[in-house]
């Protein structure tokens, strides 16, 4: 039942392509039906026929690099540079789908340790070379895109090499890994000494460690493990004005906590190469089940009374009717009857799901914790949907990136957004940026579908991520969503944060400032300017250049 929701968003795309998961018969024509899909394809052009420039990197530059790092390691071929040509958003998928001119960076550095990294920066700070930190490329508001600024080159700084469990301190659950490791193998390398992060974005099976502290990212569990700030307890990076190291403490008051101006800062302050995180025993038992409320509101309501209570499950998400409409579609044309049926009898007329689930270290703990959720939550009448339901969202979480491929192949236009606000306007949030979105796709006579959830719960407020299905414009594919988006933005301007695990990147600068306000600038351009004076890092991202 999870089927087309946030399973098909991250597509994932290499210079050598890959297979799409296809779309069941069932789903295409619940699409054709539901809006207005064609019957053709689209499938992508070969990454062949995309143009990639030659590089401009000066050879005095490379000559340095290959130096230093090894020529194995300073790669100016094509498909490497296509390679981290941009991250994982519709946009960016969709001009590697078409042939639309790409921001190549102009050489991909590939060093093999902390040092080596430090020393790259100093060599494209004597050659002015803007540089683009690059770890899993799943940004999706054009993070790592490789734009030069005001540099004649411009390379990305790829940092798979750097894939070490640093050290494990089992006494104060503190690991050090490298940035480069990915989340994949950080869990793997960490299980294996019986610990956990805990950590499991969307993103999970691509992403990478220093990734995660860079963007403040936000796991389907942070209800119970925290966001990844709140996991790291130090942070190691290279910067053009020198090596910079902080966290000696778990906590501290020696002035403000400077590792939470690193961690969210984007490759533009500095280069993260380590992280220490607080880790977790690994769960002896987990639960994961569904249970059905009667509309938004009410969900809403039941969510903030968890979290009020401080009863709320490890992963706990609300969909609204829209998305539980998709879910419930997808199921099956016998399920969904069945569903329907059940649902009627119980007095549900605008079906909402939500999935809660909860991990621990002993079968009384999971026991203990369930039913102080379940007694708070046994006044929304809730109806219980049962575990095969939440064991099949959990099973399923990371499974089908690639559907996003098939979903392209078949003319959908389908992407996410993200935002955050506080209990008292998350419906009012939610409406405005729904509203926008559709009044925007359907300016070309469109019939978008525009889902939301809930899937991160504060005491204070909560997130709303939404999703976007519609026929993709013929005439002007880019433009048709980006006007989209800025529709969106407009709307969550004023109402709530731009941007709750997704970051800043180059997609939403514009509207930053309205957030943080003009002195919060002034703070993060004299930070820049503090760590990185010629402008080299990540340039047109987070940081908009002195006016």
């Amino acid at each position: 039942m999870s089927g087309l929701i946030e399973h098909t968003l991250r597509g994932t795309w290499t210079p050598s392509g890959g297979s799409a998961a296809p779309l069941s018969p069932r789903a295409l024509r619940w699409l054709r039906q539901r809006i207005g899909l064609a019957e053709t394809t689209t499938p992508a052009v070969p990454a062949s026929l995309l143009e990639v420039p030659d590089s401009a990197l000066p050879e005095t530059a490379r000559e340095e690099l290959a130096a230093l790092l090894g020529e194995q390691h300073v790669l100016t071929d094509a498909t490497a540079r296509l390679g981290r040509a941009g991250g994982m958003s519709y946009s960016d998928l969709m001009r590697r789908r078409s042939a639309e001119e790409l921001a190549v960076p102009d050489a991909v550095l590939l060093p093999g340790d902390p040092e080596l990294v430090q020393a790259a920066l100093e060599v494209c700070v004597r050659h002015d070379i803007a540089v683009v930190p690059f770890g899993g490329g799943t940004s999706v508001v054009g993070g790592v895109d490789a734009l030069r600024g005001s540099k004649a080159a411009v390379v990305s700084l790829d940092l798979a090499r750097l894939d070490r469990l640093v050290s494990l301190d089992p006494s104060s659950r503190i690991a050090v890994l490298q940035a480069g490791m990915r989340a994949v193998e950080a869990e793997s390398l960490l299980a294996a000494q019986g610990f956990t992060l805990g950590h499991f974005p969307q993103s999970f099976e691509r992403a990478t460690i220093g990734g995660f502290a860079a963007t403040r990212s936000a796991g389907q569990a942070s209800s119970g493990y925290g966001r990844f700030e709140d996991m790291v307890t130090g942070v190691r990076l290279a910067t053009p004005a020198g090596e910079w190291r902080l966290g000696v403490a778990p906590a501290s008051a020696a002035g403000p906590d400077l590792r939470q101006l690193a961690v969210g800062s984007e490759g533009a302050l500095g280069v993260i190469t380590e992280v220490a995180v607080r880790v977790r025993p690994v769960p002896v038992h987990s639960r994961y089940e569904a249970f059905v409320v009667d509309g938004w509101q009410g969900g809403v309501d039941a969510v903030r009374a968890l979290a009020q209570n401080r009863v709320l499950a490890d992963v706990t998400r609300l969909s609204d009717v829209d998305e539980t409409e998709v879910q419930f579609e997808l199921a099956g044309a016998m399920k969904v009857k069945a569903l329907q049926f059940l649902l009627r009898s119980k007095g549900i007329r605008q079906p909402c799901m939500l999935v809660l689930g909860w991990d621990a270290g002993s079968r009384a703990e999971l026991a203990r914790r369930r039913e102080a959720t379940l007694g708070v939550l046994r006044g929304t009448r809730a109806v219980r949907l049962g575990r095969a339901v939440g064991e099949t969202w959990r099973s399923h979480r990371f499974s089908g990136p690639r559907q996003r491929d098939a979903l392209l192949d078949r003319g959908v236009c389908v992407e996410t957004l993200e935002t955050a606000t506080h209990w008292s306007g998350i419906s009012e949030l939610r409406s405005a940026v729904r509203n926008a979105l559709v009044r925007s796709l359907r300016s070309g006579g469109e019939k978008p579908i525009v889902m939301c959830h809930i899937s991160h719960a504060y005491e204070t407020g909560a997130s709303l991520y939404f999703t976007v299905l519609a026929p993709r414009s013929a005439q002007d594919p880019l433009g048709q969503w980006q006007q989209a988006k800025q529709a969106a933005s407009d709307a969550i301007a004023g109402r709530g944060t731009i941007s709750h695990h997704h970051a800043v990147g180059a997609d939403h600068l514009p509207w930053l400032v309205e957030e943080i306000g003009d002195i919060g600038e002034s703070v993060l351009a004299a930070a820049k300017q503090a760590v990185d004076p010629t402008g080299i890092l990540n340039p047109g991202k987070l940081i908009r250049p002195a006016r």
